[in-house]
């Protein structure tokens, strides 16, 4: 475990701070506050005069009870849900089902499709129906949904690795005292001990780390979006709709317009059924004319590998990958891509991969679907060529 301090007893003393070697203790209102500059040395837990510091690692924690389901928030944007909600519900239908609970959704603001969540595979959907939720406030959205959680004790709690998400969901998790996993690329449940195995890339994407909570709930994860697939939609399935009385705002932050940027033109890569996505392999940029191409015959859009974008080939819009878009098209087209996991972490989740890549040992085929070994240079004008001939012939 770790060294805390029991608030009731600590009596803000300062004993503490002149006795740490490492200046990892502050007094904040009449308390100390052990900050992560800690080294677990000790020294403060024998000095305490009031016993207020205790050192807990090796404890044996019970893990909490009476928390039961799995919870999605639901983000929205002026009444839209987003798509990334109905895949957290997919997974989290899954996860449900394995721990025997039910699955419910979390809505703050004003919005006309509530019933969808429930047709998404929601049991139960938390609904704060309040224009103060619009937009994202990170002081209203965190106490609403902590006042949520302790009030109805929820096991997990999913979010999507969006900018809402990420904004206030580790508020969320600071108020519980509870850990956070984020960005997620999948979650299981641990057969033996019902705990959730949240799994993301560490080390820069090198390895894939699998992460629990054994000792603390909620289990809180954020997942990126296009990761996960949607659920199955039901339009007959019936939920319960449960409303929340809203929270007052606390006045530190106020949205007063919203203004779309139309200056530059967007990649819509999530939304993309179809990408045609090039590597270090490609050559230079002068040879994404003809991704371009091809993309546009197949009603898709362009992607790339972080080298391509990095050689300033193509713009950052266009990445795909751990530090780029994730992106789950329904064919996914990898030219001169060899295959780093940082880049697979991003698009491997797609319904069709297609790779072209010279080297027949190269990563990339071993997610692929189909795969073609040779130079996408001269395999692309062919493919080009062939849809053409096709368009024509129609």
């Amino acid at each position: 475990m770790f060294i805390r301090v029991n608030i009731e007893k600590c009596t803000g003393c300062g004993t503490c701070i002149d006795v740490c070697p490492y200046a990892a203790i502050i007094i904040k209102d009449d308390k100390a506050f052990i900050t992560d500059a800690c080294t677990l040395c000790g020294a403060c837990v024998e000095s305490c005069p009031e016993g207020a510091i205790l050192d807990e690692r090796g404890k044996e924690v019970e893990k909490p009870k009476d928390f039961k389901g799995v919870w999605i928030f639901a983000e929205q944007s002026q009444g839209k849900i987003a798509s990334v909600a109905y895949e957290l519900l997919g997974i989290g239908r899954k996860l449900a089902d394995e721990l025997k609970s039910e699955l419910c959704a979390v809505l703050f603001g004003e919005s006309d499709e509530v019933e969808e969540l429930i047709k998404w595979g929601a049991d139960k959907v938390y609904y704060v129906n309040s224009s103060d939720y619009t937009y994202l406030d990170d002081d209203l959205y965190s106490k609403t949904l902590v006042k949520l959680v302790n009030e109805y004790k929820p096991e997990i709690i999913l979010a999507g690795a969006t900018a809402i998400g990420r904004s206030f969901i580790p508020r969320v998790a600071a108020r519980l005292r509870v850990g956070l996993t984020a960005d997620c690329t999948s979650l299981e449940i641990d057969k033996e001990t019902g705990n959730l195995l949240q799994i993301r890339p560490a080390f820069g994407g090198n390895i894939m780390a699998t992460i629990i909570c054994p000792n603390s709930r909620p289990q809180i994860a954020t997942v990126r979006p296009r990761v996960m697939k949607p659920g199955e939609y039901n339009p007959s399935k019936n939920g319960e709709i449960i409303k929340i009385d809203s929270l007052k705002p606390s006045g530190k932050v106020k949205v007063l317009e919203r203004i779309e940027d139309k200056s530059f033109c967007r990649v819509n890569l999530q939304d993309a059924k179809v990408i045609v996505s090039g590597g270090r392999g490609i050559g230079g940029p002068e040879d994404f004319k003809m991704l371009w191409e091809l993309a546009n015959l197949l009603g898709g859009t362009v992607g790339a590998s972080r080298a391509a974008v990095d050689e300033g080939w193509i713009p950052y819009a266009h990445q795909i990958g751990q530090t780029g878009k994730t992106v789950c098209p329904k064919i996914y087209i990898a030219c001169g891509i060899s295959g780093a996991v940082q880049h697979l972490v991003g698009m491997q989740s797609s319904d069709i991969i297609v790779a072209i890549n010279k080297d027949p040992n190269a990563p990339i085929f071993n997610v692929a679907t189909y795969g073609i070994v040779g130079d996408a240079k001269e395999i692309i004008p062919l493919i080009i060529k062939k849809l053409k001939q096709g368009v024509s012939e129609c």
